[in-house]
């Protein structure tokens, strides 16, 4: 079976490499023959593996050393078990989906090949994150899909707006990475390896053990090293404070908002922490860390998402605000219904990102809701796709999203961690707020008025009759909105089905059929969720029918009601209720002054740190001493040199008198 674990990272690796370096000889067909062909291989060998997996075939080990540091060794290695094989068939799929729609939606982009190449080495790097059995490997990973979401987002680069997004995204992660690495240090400095099956065997005898990190101020080993891996997943995650960069990210090509923001790479963070569950579950404190910044996370992001114009960024702020659902279930321990949510957001966080994409299409792309609407009767395919990812992102019962999302907020309720209460707020009260964001981007965009005809009208005013021609520009309508091709409508159609039944079929056994085994680790004594969790459980059809009688279903149908009444009914209402908010709204709007703050202390401070340092540094002691000062000094000794040389006999002669009188004196004294 190495082979076939060889082949799920290199078969997309393979495709990248001859997208990339061999795309002008192969043309564009080529480009996304190999590279889905590359991928369409990864997802089949990581069908095989899964199955496999069941059987109860799993694999630890190294696959290739490549350097060794006295009792260090470096190597390439593969852990297949029922946590990475679920992880490895979730990230295929969603790539392969999302290779197939790249088709039609990058068609004219002169970039076609470049961006192949881009997406596969993407999913390469995400493969090898969650095949990883060491702490290296994983760092590897984790560098990766940084890297390449740096190009990726940057992808049309004569934007300017796309290069500052790709540049914050870099930064702000290398801020996550930089505790990431120290944790992984820790670790190697205490334990002595960064195998993960040595490391969590050894974790048990560290429980007590201390690490002073100010004099005096001993904190818990475990602890500590579990919040710094967490700082890592607050980057990768997008946790707050470090959610910045993932609605900037948006400045990219729909398909790679949909790869990065469903189940690639910011799902990494998710991953990694239910992955180091044996190290979690040693530290209360680390755990608490987890749950309340994921309950900020998931209520904060989600106020957001209401007051967002551009179809993406809605979208962007609800997987904030999903991640820090899955954050919340990994800080009461329920790591396994962290785990159920990713896969099903996945699916149906995918299928949201590419209906937009359907939609920006349609209008020529542009964007803004504001110039949308009606397009329920142009675009049937793209219309009803998008509806059914809104309902399970809402948390319909039946749907996939309800079984994991009411299986978070149980488990929430069930805890008696600090903050939990906070949390089980959170959660509960967010299921309104994700409702309301949800069916306002619905109506807005397929309901009510043709408002893309009037957009385009005033814009063909305003231009003298000419529509900018380029991405995320102005204006609705070149001609009548369409639905997309098959290869953009296929991938939705496709990413329907698991969004409608991956709850009914998957729920009981990942949760509750000891799926996941030994992958995750969980004190039940402490830590009793899952064990609270599954007294409730009495199968996912009574699950669904008591989910239309619980306070979430009625939340939920509130905040579909008060979306359809401002947007279908009261149109006026939205601007009123706007000016009323006032600063609340200009607090919203203005995204909590994260962005202002990062804008004037860092990127500001940066920039005035620097014009102190130019001005002290090079103007005043390199330009002003060394440079001009050198000079300056050279040029006073030679007038000084030039005075002496006059060129007159007896000036030399004189010269010649006083220096025999100075070493006559000298050596009779």
């Amino acid at each position: 079976m190495k082979t076939l674990y060889l082949l799920v990272p290199l078969a997309p690796l393979l495709g990248a490499l001859l997208a990339g370096l061999a795309g002008r000889a192969i043309g564009r067909t080529g480009a996304h023959t190999v590279t889905i062909l590359g991928v369409a291989v990864s997802f089949l060998a990581s069908l095989i593996i899964f199955f496999d997996v069941l059987a109860g075939n799993t694999f630890n080990g190294p696959i290739y050393t490549w350097a060794t540091a006295g009792d260090l060794r470096l190597e390439i290695g593969f852990l297949i078990d029922p946590l990475s094989a679920l992880m490895m068939l979730v990230v295929s799929f969603v790539s392969l989906c999302v290779h197939v729609y790249t088709i039609g939606y990058m068609a004219d982009d002169p970039g076609y090949q470049r961006f192949f190449s881009y997406i596969a080495l993407f999913t390469f790097s995400m493969l090898m994150l969650v095949m990883s059995n060491n702490f290296l490997q994983l760092f590897f990973g984790w560098e990766a899909v940084g890297l390449v979401s740096y190009l990726l987002i940057g992808f049309w680069y004569t934007r300017e707006s796309a290069i500052y997004a790709n540049l914050k995204a870099f930064l702000v992660n290398r801020v996550g990475d930089l505790g990431f690495l120290l944790g992984i240090g820790l670790i190697w400095a205490h334990f002595g390896t960064l195998d993960y099956a040595e490391v969590f065997q050894q974790a048990p005898q560290f429980r007590d053990s201390t690490v002073s990190l100010i004099e005096g101020q001993p904190w818990g080993l475990i602890t500590v090293i579990c919040i710094l891996l967490f700082i890592g997943a607050m980057g990768k995650s997008a946790q707050m404070p470090l959610h910045v960069w993932l609605p900037d990210s948006m400045e990219g090509p729909t398909p790679i908002s949909a790869l990065i923001h469903a189940a690639t790479m910011v799902t990494a963070g998710i991953f990694m922490v239910a992955r180091m569950s044996p190290l979690y579950e040693l530290s209360d404190t680390a755990l608490s860390v987890v749950l309340v910044v994921g309950a900020v996370t998931a209520l904060a992001m989600g106020l957001l998402g209401i007051v967002q114009n551009d179809i993406k960024r809605v979208i962007a702020y609800s997987t904030l605000s999903q991640l820090g659902y899955m954050t919340v279930a990994l800080g009461v321990s329920a790591y396994s219904v962290a785990i159920f949510h990713l896969m099903t957001h996945a699916f149906f966080k995918a299928l949201l990102f590419l209906a937009a994409g359907s939609v920006i299409i349609g209008l020529h792309h542009d964007q803004d809701m504001r110039n949308m609407g009606g397009l329920r009767r142009y675009m049937p395919i793209t219309w009803i796709t998008l509806l059914i990812g809104a309902l399970a992102l809402i948390g319909t019962p039946g749907l996939s999203g309800f079984f994991s999302k009411d299986a978070i907020i149980l488990a929430t309720y069930a805890s008696d961690l600090p903050g939990a209460g906070f949390a089980a707020f959170a959660v509960t009260a967010g299921v309104f707020v994700t409702a309301l964001y949800t069916f306002r981007m619905y109506f807005m965009v397929f309901h009510g008025p043709e408002r893309f005809r009037y957009a385009h009208v005033h814009h063909a005013e305003q231009e003298g009759g000419k529509d900018e021609d380029h991405h995320g520009r102005h204006g609705g309508g070149h001609s009548a909105p369409h639905e997309s091709p098959w290869v953009v409508t296929a991938p939705l159609v496709v990413l329907a089905i698991p969004s409608i039944y991956a709850g009914w079929a998957y729920i009981e056994p990942l949760l509750f059929g000891g799926f996941f085994g030994s992958a995750i680790h969980v004190d039940h004594a402490a830590h009793p969720a899952m064990r609270m969790l599954a007294e409730q459980f009495h199968g996912p059809g009574a699950m669904v029918l008591h989910g239309f009688v619980s306070l979430p279903f009625w939340l939920a149908l509130a905040g579909v009601g008060t979306a359809a009444y401002l947007y279908l009914v009261r149109r006026d209402l939205p601007e009123k209720i706007r000016r009323l908010a006032g600063v609340l709204y200009t607090v919203l709007e203005r995204k909590y002054g994260f962005d202002d703050f990062n804008d004037w202390f860092f990127a500001g401070g940066a920039r005035r740190l620097g014009g102190k340092l130019w001005r002290w540094g090079d103007v005043l002691v390199i330009d002003g001493g060394l440079v001009n000062g050198s000079a300056r000094l050279v040029g006073h000794i030679a007038a000084v040199a030039r005075r002496l040389q006059t060129g007159y006999l007896y000036h030399y002669a004189f010269a010649m008198i006083v220096g025999v009188a100075l070493m006559v004196t000298w050596f009779v004294d």
